[in-house]
This record gives C-alpha cells, sequence and structure tokens, in this order.
C-alpha cells in the first residue's frame, strides 16, 4: 500500500480567508488528479498565520467554509489536513482538521506548544496530542513549535501514528529538517512537513522511518526536500507495508524503553538557564 500526500508548499494571505480557501481548493483538485490520498498544508492557511490574532478573526468549528472543504473532500476522494486559527473556550486555538475521503472530519487538533515567547502567547494552547485512522493509515498532526519537543511525536507514537502529519510556518529550516528525519528514525513513523515557500523558508520535506535495509546498511531516509522559494504542491510516497514490516522488527519506538526513568519528565519546574519571560503562559488556560 502506497499513501500519497501532497504538500502545498505556499504562503497564505494575510486577512484574505475566501482566497486561501480558493487556493486550497485548487490544490485539492490537482493532488487529486495526481492520485493523493491526502493534502497537507501549512499552518493556519485559511486565516493566514498572521499575528497577533483576536478571537474574533478566527474561525468557529461550524463556519461554513469549512463544510465546502469537507464537500469537495468527499467529491474529490481526497483527505486534507486543514489548518486555521480557530475560535478556542477564551482566545484564538492554532488548530488542524484531519478530514478524510468521505469528507469526514476525523478530528481537530489545537498545538500545545504555543509560543509563548512571541505573540503566539495569546493564542490558547490544546490540551493534548491526537491519532486518528485516516482512510487506513493512523495519522498524528503536530504544528510548526510542536515539532521542537522530542515528546510530541514520541507521544503520538505512543497512541499508534504510523505518519505524523507537520503544518508549519517559520524560518532557519536547517536543524529543524534534520529534526524531523530524526523524529522518523527514532519513532519509527513517517513524517511530512508543509512550509511556506520564501527565502530562509519553505524546505517541506518527507522522511521515511526505514534507515536502514535488511542487511543493515545504512539507507537515506529522505522521501522529499524542497527547495526556499519553489511554490506548489510537492508529492511524498509512503510504502506503508515496507513501514509496517520495519516497525515489527526493529529496535526503536516504543521497543525497549526504560520508562521507570523518565519521572523527570513531567516535573512542571524550571531552572536555569531555561528560565524565560512569559513561561506563566504556559498555564493560564489549564
Amino acid at each position: 500500500m502506497i499513501y500519497k500526500v501532497a504538500i502545498l508548499q505556499k504562503r497564505a494571505i494575510n486577512d484574505e480567508i475566501d482566497k486561501n480557501v480558493q487556493a486550497i481548493i485548487e490544490a485539492m483538485e490537482e493532488a487529486s488528479s495526481n492520485g493523493t490520498d491526502i493534502l497537507l498544508l501549512p499552518e493556519c492557511f485559511m486565516t493566514s498565520y498572521n499575528l497577533p490574532m483576536t478571537y474574533e478573526k478566527s474561525i468557529d468549528d461550524t463556519d461554513i467554509r469549512i463544510n465546502k472543504i469537507c464537500k469537495l473532500a468527499k467529491e474529490h476522494q481526497i483527505g486534507v489536513v486543514l489548518t486555521s486559527f480557530t475560535k478556542g473556550e477564551n482566545a484564538p486555538q492554532n488548530s488542524a482538521f484531519v478530514i478524510n475521503k468521505n469528507g469526514e472530519i476525523l478530528m481537530k487538533y489545537s498545538k500545545v506548544h504555543t509560543c509563548d515567547f512571541a505573540d503566539e502567547k495569546t493564542v490558547e494552547p490544546g490540551k493534548g496530542f491526537k491519532v486518528c485512522d485516516c482512510d487506513g493509515v493512523k495519522l498524528g498532526v503536530m504544528i510548526c513549535y510542536d515539532r521542537e519537543y522530542p515528546e510530541s511525536a514520541r507521544i503520538l507514537m505512543l497512541k499508534g501514528a504510523e505518519i505524523i502529519l507537520v503544518p508549519n510556518d517559520c524560518g532557519s529550516m536547517a536543524p529543524r529538517i534534520n529534526a524531523l528525519s530524526t523524529r522518523a528514525y527514532e519513532n519509527m513513523v513517517g513524517v511530512a512537513m508543509a512550509n511556506p515557500n520564501g527565502i530562509n523558508a519553505g524546505c517541506s520535506c518527507a522522511y521515511s522511518p526505514i534507515c536502514w535495509d535488511r542487511e543493515g546498511n545504512c539507507v537515506d531516509n529522505t522521501i522529499l526536500l524542497a527547495d526556499e522559494l519553489s511554490e506548489g504542491l510537492f508529492y511524498a510516497e509512503f510504502d506503508m507495508d515496507s513501514i509496517r514490516e520495519y516497525r515489527k522488527n526493529e529496535m526503536m519506538g516504543n521497543t525497549f524503553r526504560k520508562v521507570d526513568a523518565y519521572g523527570a519528565l513531567l516535573n512542571r519546574d524550571i531552572k536555569e538557564p531555561f528560565i524565560r519571560d512569559g513561561q506563566e503562559c504556559y498555564h493560564q488556560f489549564r
């Protein structure tokens, strides 16, 4: 089974939701004609990742434009990771809806690791990581700054994710794409990331978890690595049969972890040199 992901490398237009929705529709049509299973968008593509964001400008979960994308997903038989600022309980949330080929919203994930050191400190963080079964593949989502923390991908793996999809919008990508390759390796999951194009940006990518062959020889796990400036769709094909066989036999993921030694991971205390302004934002929505 080949699971094909179309990755949109394109910059949304600030404060132009309808134009951004039209760009999504055009990408869906093109990706569907190329036999794609799911379309992955950059972070907050509907609304644009334009900060600071207000509650009033955020999208309601029942917004007619979300319903329109769902109907077109069914019509074109393509899944979509639809991204937007949405209305949380008290403030905007940075969210992704996973929509399957039948146009059903399987899950809504809201970014857990909001960037509380910047304008995103006014955004309400999500409360947990989620996985869903989308057209025969178990998908997890982490959004931009989530991927800076290895725990994000690790939890998604523990919840059963086979592929992790990453809506993104940031620059200085070199260390970040290297980290995504590592997340794929250490968790034995596929990873795909969509980032807007631009100077010091772009570099949308996809990685396989398969890092050595059956003889133990190292192989390059890069499926896709786009350049910075190109705009459009890029395609990544995940060989699920090979990935599943690899996951059954290799020794990363949740195989030999010594979890009794991990208690410090749940300690909320922050000490030097890691104390920063804005860290109280982590708790303000809890």
